[in-house]
C-alpha cells in the first residue's frame, strides 16, 4: 500500500469510527446498553486500526490490535495505561454484550464508558491528525 492509499484507508477508517460513536450515542438514548457496548468498541477500534495503519503496523485480528496497541503505544508511552486498559475492557464488554444473553449495565456506567470512549477515540484522532499533517510539511 502506498503512503497515499494508507493515508485515505486511515481517513475512511475515522470515518467509520465517527459514525459507531454516534451509533453508540443513538442506542444510549434508546437505553440499548448492548449496542452501545459494541459501537464503542467499534468506534475505538477504528480508530487504533487507522493510527496503526498510518504506523505501518499489520495485525489480523481484534486481540491482536489490542496487543499492539498495547506494545506500540501504551508501552511507549504515546497512550496511557489508562487509555490501554480502557480499550481492553470495552473490547471485553463487547464480547460479551455481543455472546452472552445475561449481559447488563446501568445507564450511569454507560454514560461514563461513553465519555471515556470519546475521550480516548479524540486523543487518537488527533495522534492521527498529527502524523497526516508532519507527512504533508
Amino acid at each position: 500500500m502506498t503512503p497515499e492509499q494508507r493515508e485515505i484507508t486511515a481517513t475512511l477508517l475515522l470515518e467509520k469510527s465517527q459514525r459507531n460513536m454516534e451509533q453508540a450515542l443513538r442506542n444510549a438514548d434508546m437505553g440499548y446498553w448492548d449496542l452501545v457496548a459494541n459501537r464503542l468498541y467499534y468506534a475505538v477500534f477504528h480508530a487504533v486500526t487507522a493510527l496503526m495503519l498510518l504506523d505501518g503496523i499489520k495485525t489480523a485480528t481484534h486481540k491482536g490490535t489490542s496487543s499492539q496497541f498495547g506494545q506500540h503505544y501504551v508501552l511507549t508511552g504515546q497512550f496511557s495505561r489508562e487509555d490501554g486498559m480502557l480499550y481492553s475492557r470495552l473490547q471485553t464488554m463487547r464480547e460479551k454484550a455481543d455472546y452472552q444473553n445475561t449481559f447488563s449495565i446501568s445507564p450511569d456506567k454507560g454514560r461514563d464508558l461513553i465519555d471515556a470512549a470519546r475521550a480516548l477515540q479524540s486523543r487518537i484522532t488527533a495522534a492521527i491528525d498529527n502524523r497526516l499533517s508532519n507527512q504533508k510539511a
